[in-house]
């Protein structure tokens, strides 16, 4: 297995997790912008991804459905292809060469939590994903609307998610100039984890890594931001699609290692 190429990137990734190493984003190539790097304890998954890791031991074909506003959809991307979930699907193809992955962007702008649950059922689970990256939160902070009910509407979501049989990823809102100016964003982000705790699913904490990229790298907000102070650019959407694909992949990988080194441990 070691003898694998692919095998042993797994390895040195899945090692370098255990040491706790920051893992790099390189910039993208042919600009002027700096690389970026964040620490695991921000992009580390908090659960395996069983149903994944399934299908890529018996190298089935993979389904992503990637749901969410406009954040999902590309805005401030120069284009589709270099929107997040266009990104991520380079990254995992990467990381799981020899297994078919379908990526299927379900990105409306300007939805809140309950417009994306409305379309659900044909947007996300008619789809029978294998992984659903849940992006949400943003656009209820940016109107201010009330935040009382959201915990139980992303539970519904989740619900669906997990009678389809999928994983879940949930991403939180936009470390951003138009988003941290409102009161609620800290709360928002607070009830996404909260909820993600208490449902035992995996959230990828976008809203600290960009903060890091700016308070930590000490990257100018028109480094990761684009012009209209509220949507990433490509530079931002690469370095999340990296982060959140090394991310899955380490989850992926979790349940594998752990049988291999039971394996090994038995007499």
């Amino acid at each position: 297995m070691i003898g694998d190429p692919a095998q042993r990137v797994k390895l040195v990734f899945a090692t370098a997790f255990a040491a706790g190493l920051a893992v790099p984003f390189p910039a993208i190539a042919g600009t002027a912008t700096p690389s970026c790097s964040v620490p695991l304890d921000l992009i580390r998954l908090a659960n395996p991804l069983p149903h994944v890791a399934k299908k890529v031991m018996a190298a089935d074909p993979i389904t992503v459905v990637a749901i969410g506003s406009s954040s999902t959809s590309g805005a401030g991307a120069s284009s589709p292809a270099s929107n997040y979930p266009s990104r991520l699907l380079i990254e995992l193809q990467q990381h799981f060469p020899k297994v078919p992955i379908t990526m299927l962007n379900r990105g409306v702008g300007g939805e809140e939590i309950g417009d994306m649950l409305q379309r659900f059922d044909s947007a996300v689970i008619a789809a029978k994903p294998d992984l659903v990256l849940w992006q949400l939160g943003t656009n209820s902070v940016i109107r201010g609307h009330r935040l009382g009910d959201h915990g139980a509407l992303i539970r519904t979501g989740l619900a669906k998610i997990r009678a389809a049989g999928a994983d879940v990823v949930l991403i939180d809102p936009q470390f951003a100039p138009k988003v941290i100016a409102k009161p609620d964003a800290e709360e928002m982000v607070a009830l996404i984890s909260a909820t993600a705790k208490r449902e035992d699913v995996d959230l990828f904490r976008r809203f600290e890594v960009m903060r890091h990229w700016r308070d930590v790298d000490r990257l100018a907000f028109e480094t990761f931001v684009s012009p209209d102070g509220l949507h990433m650019n490509d530079w931002s959407y690469a370095c999340m699609a990296k982060g959140l694909g090394n991310a899955i992949a380490e989850a992926i990988n979790r349940p594998i290692m752990s049988a291999t080194a039971l394996s090994h441990a038995m007499p």
